[in-house]
């Protein structure tokens, strides 16, 4: 055997060339980030440090697929322990006399070594399983070759360190108590003659075997998707802190809106698809992939990642209508599920956000879409009907709403399109508003000084017809005079309350249902008992995932008496309608399965649920058509949140209340008042 000194310098060699080709393989890889636009991802670090410890360390992510989550747990904290027999094996090879004895090495660490050693071996066994025998459809496209390869050189790297430690017991003739699974096989090396010299000898080989075994699956892991065991953390660190509705502007140093080739992205951007781990969990909550339209979040970043590691990758095929696909671009309803999901916070949405700009400044928009983009560049609405037309509706109440523009109002109403123009939507409307009146709510609407919001316009790729809708209506609500803002369509309260702030904004804005909510705690509200239903309630995404209201529609659900029977997507896992990102602005009839008729049948697979709940205008459009389309008007029906909501006479009284206008600082109306209140003439 090698002398102690000649295995030093043979160790020190290989060590530093593995080290030197593992970092020139990184190197090549991250190459294309050097010369890429920077980002400000480095400030609040404690939250952002907060965020990998919840990622990484609590798997909080992961866990919500729970036979992957629990599989990668067992392997990740396995590698964590085993660690310091990496540290030990090294250590003591590089500089003679090293130990971790002094603090545990022989005892309860060499305890935790054998134990995880059980731990990572049980996690890679789930894991070949998950992958081979259950064979979930997220992971096609994925590289098994790459993971089997992992698998081997994981299992490599523990059964060599244990048959290390085995054989030291071996020699040494004793057994070890604080390594159980290790004496357990140095009785079987016992049994079979290896004692002494032999056991020795072969502990001498296992641990040069070992030495290869790390340094192996380290040359190997920068040409891996399994680098993220080295980028996740710090990608994660670099997650974005903005909340989630609010998109980032294109730079200034940009020069343009748009990004048309890979290096126009940003650094944090390409340092995503490095770290993609492939495992499909984005793909399988994608409403469009679902829908059978050519998105698939992972294979777009994939995509981008292998175009970007192409030697010469700046002149080859370009980035739209080559590395990506147009159709795959305009697919996207940005509900923001993958990004949600994804365990290491890649962000899909904002890279195809802004391909959709360099499409829009291209001239390469979605038929349809440019049709509805024309009509908001001539009306203010996405429909094409004159601004006049936008209040029409309010010509059916029993009373004349106040035009905001000339009355100071507690609450201003920002209606939007659908629900101002679209007839299934403006008996809702209409119903909305008899509530708020009958409730004693001071509000008054913009007429046809509103214009549409713009959220989905921006999501579309459109910035500057975006930023043309967004100051108009900011003009205009700059010479009203109202304490906060109150909206119908989870789209505007989206954009109202995050999107304009980059103009210098910061409007209290809340959704219908938050505002029923208050009546209701402050009794300025009295809902009798209607009709037991048996009900299901969609989230919206643009109201609970991008905003984080869940609560206040479900307890006027239940305050109404009616049954909540949740589906398996609710909350925070809902499943998008289909129309957001300008989607129902476009033709959707390469779709197999629209995400809308995907939803209704989840609600029928409940078995008793006769009513479908909404709480947005888009959804009453997207669900009555799906309900139509699959022909089941006599098994469900699609109401919104207001539908349930009958007014009962009250004869009791609340003190009405002078609010103070931190616009006006004078005194308006009241917010919540109580008084009898008549059946709605609404037809409901």
């Amino acid at each position: 055997m090698l002398e102690s000194d000649m295995q030093t310098l043979v160790l020190w060699i290989i060590t530093l060339g593995a080290l030197v080709v593992a970092g020139n393989r990184f190197y090549r890889q991250m190459g294309p980030l050097l010369s890429a636009p920077g980002e400000a991802r480095f400030d609040q670090p404690m939250e952002r440090l907060g965020g990998v410890f919840e990622a990484v360390g609590l798997h909080r992510r992961l866990l919500n697929f729970r036979m992957s989550g629990i599989l990668h747990l067992l392997i990740f904290t396995g590698f964590i322990v085993l660690f310091t027999a990496i540290i030990q094996a090294f250590g003591a090879g590089l500089f003679p006399g090293f130990s971790l004895a002094p603090i545990g090495g022989d005892t309860w660490i060499a305890l935790l070594q054998d134990i995880f050693a059980v731990t990572i071996t049980l996690g890679v066994g789930l894991a070949v399983w998950h992958r081979f025998v259950v064979r979930p459809a997220r992971f096609r496209g994925s590289n098994n070759c790459d993971a089997s390869i992992i698998y081997v050189l994981v299992m490599c790297v523990v059964g060599t360190m244990l048959l290390e430690f085995a054989s030291g017991i071996a020699a040494e003739g004793a057994g070890n108590s604080w390594r159980p699974l290790s004496s357990l096989i140095a009785s079987g090396l016992r049994a079979l003659s290896v004692t002494g010299e032999r056991a020795t000898n072969l502990h001498e080989i296992f641990y040069w075997l070992h030495i290869f075994a790390v340094l192996g699956f380290l040359i190997y892991i920068p040409g891996s998707k399994h680098r993220h065991m080295f980028l996740a953390a710090p990608n994660v660190y670099m997650r974005s802190l903005k909340p989630k509705g609010m998109l980032a502007a294109p730079p200034p140093e940009r020069g343009k809106t748009g990004v048309g080739s890979i290096e126009e992205f940003s650094a944090k951007h390409l340092f995503d698809t490095l770290s993609c781990t492939e495992c499909g969990r984005c793909e399988s909550v994608c409403p469009a992939h679902a829908a059978g339209l050519p998105l698939s979040p992972k294979s777009l970043i994939m995509d981008l990642r292998d175009a970007m590691l192409e030697p010469g990758y700046e002149t080859h095929q370009p980035l739209i209508g080559g590395i990506i696909k147009e159709e795959t671009l305009w697919a996207c309803t940005t509900c923001h599920a993958c990004m949600d999901v994804c365990p290491v916070h890649i962000e899909h949405v904002p890279k195809i956000v802004d391909m959709r700009r360099q499409m829009v400044e291209d001239g390469a928009v979605e038929p349809m879409l440019q049709d509805a983009l024309s009509a908001l560049q001539r009306t203010g609405n996405s429909v094409g009907k004159p601004s006049k037309m936008r209040a029409r509706w309010t010509k059916k109440l029993s009373f004349k709403i106040k035009d905001a523009r000339t009355e100071p109002v507690d609450v201003l109403w920002f209606v939007g399109d659908f629900a101002s123009y679209d007839q299934r939507v403006q008996r809702i409307t209409l119903k909305v508003a008899e509530t708020l009146h009958a409730a004693g709510v001071d509000f008054g609407i913009l007429y046809d000084g509103e214009h549409n919001s713009g959220n989905d316009i921006r999501r579309a790729g459109e910035e500057g017809l975006f930023e043309l809708l967004a100051q108009h209506n900011i003009d205009t609500l700059a010479g009203c005079s109202f304490n906060r803002i109150m909206t119908t369509d989870p789209h505007s309260l989206n954009a109202l309350r995050l999107e304009y702030t980059m103009f210098g904004t910061d409007y209290e804005v809340v959704h219908y249902t938050q505002l029923l909510k208050e009546l209701l705690d402050s009794g300025a509200l009295a809902i009798a008992q209607g009709r037991q239903r048996k009900v299901t309630y969609h989230d919206p995404c643009y109201l609970g995932r991008y905003n984080g209201e869940f609560d206040a529609p479900r307890e006027i659900i239940e305050r109404t008496g009616s049954l909540l029977i949740e589906m398996g997507r609710c909350r925070e896992n809902s499943f998008c309608c289909g129309a957001g990102g300008g989607r129902i602005w476009m033709d959707d009839s390469a779709s197999e399965e629209r995400p809308s008729e995907n939803r209704i049948k989840e609600a029928l697979a409940l078995g008793t649920v006769d009513t479908f709940v909404v709480s947005c205008p888009k959804d009453t459009v997207m669900y009555s058509a799906a309900v139509q389309n699959l022909g089941v008007e006599d098994q469900i029906e699609v109401l919104d949140i207001i539908d349930l909501v009958e007014l009962r006479d009250d004869d009791s009284t609340v003190q009405r209340q002078e609010i103070q206008s931190p616009q006006t600082g004078s005194a308006t109306a009241p917010t919540h008042t109580n008084f009898s209140a008549n059946r709605l003439p609404i037809d409901t």
